[in-house]
């Protein structure tokens, strides 16, 4: 199986190309092997680029674990990119087919090869019972948390807000969020029963109206470099909480994205770069 590996400041999959080649027979096994960072190619997943026939390409992303999820804002800047520079597809903008719909990058390219995405991710979803929680609704924003052992340490703001962008988000707020005990308090709030199918979990810290620095621990993924997805929904929680703008620089460990949600359309838009690092050829698919 011939395969690219791509990042998204510093999220990176397996990206598979089942357009000219035949798709892997079993996508979520292949994702646990590949993604294995001591024996396999080291990866946060698996992502098919395959055919559609509403969009320039459709993607199909796996987590670590196994389990598919809807959408991976990074991962689809990877995919454009694949798709544009590999001759898939030359349009611009690019239309790709996600769990979340159909989505439209524009890219921007340089000397024949793109170097920056901007996503148009849609609009934000905040009603409870849509993101799932089975948290009381209509919104989940500023929702007090109970301080357990296992979900509180000094620093952290005990409100919660929910957001979905496609995917499952809970955004909270503290007051370092290189103190984060992230790999104890994540899998906790990932797996928590008021989440039905699990959640991505955000720590932000906010360095003014226009900018803040977060860490992530990802559904399925566990602690990773960058969340695009996650990033918007915290660009939302800004805002529906009061404290940030609707234009927002967010700091992840991997690197920046720019986020804009638009008043008037309510879309969100987040940019950001994507980076080839190596292909070649995996003996199992």
């Amino acid at each position: 199986m011939r395969f690219t590996k791509l990042h998204g400041i510093g999220n990176d999959y397996v990206y598979v190309d089942c357009i000219r080649y035949p798709p892997p027979r079993h996508p979520a096994e292949l994702s646990v092997k590949v993604s294995d960072r001591h024996i396999g190619i080291g990866s946060d997943g698996l992502i098919l680029i395959c055919p559609s026939e509403r969009a320039d390409v459709r993607m199909r992303m796996f987590n670590a674990d196994g389990s598919e999820s809807e959408m991976c804002g990074n991962g689809i800047r990877c995919v454009a990119k694949l798709a544009f520079d590999h001759g898939l597809t030359k349009n611009n903008p690019m239309k790709v087919e996600t769990g979340r719909g159909v989505l439209t990058l524009h890219l921007d390219v340089n000397a024949g090869k793109v170097e920056r995405v901007t996503v148009d991710m849609g609009e934000p979803i905040l009603e409870a019972d849509k993101i799932p929680t089975t948290l009381p609704g209509p919104r989940v924003v500023n929702v007090s948390l109970e301080k357990g052992p296992d979900t509180f340490f000094e620093g952290l703001d005990p409100r919660m807000t929910c957001v979905s962008m496609g995917n499952p988000h809970v955004v909270m707020y503290c007051e370092d969020v290189s103190k984060v005990p992230l790999e104890r308090v994540g899998p906790v709030w990932e797996n928590a029963p008021v989440f039905p199918r699990r959640i991505n979990v955000h720590f932000v810290q906010v360095r003014s109206p226009r900018e803040v620095t977060m860490r992530t621990w990802e559904r399925g993924s566990g602690i990773t470099l960058a969340c695009g997805t996650g990033a918007c929904a915290v660009a939302v929680a800004g805002v529906l909480t009061g404290r940030t703008g609707r234009d927002l620089l967010a700091h992840l460990p991997g690197g920046d994205l720019h986020l804009r949600w638009d008043e008037k359309d309510n879309h969100v838009y987040m940019t950001g770069p994507a980076v080839e690092v190596f292909s070649g050829e995996w003996p199992d698919a």
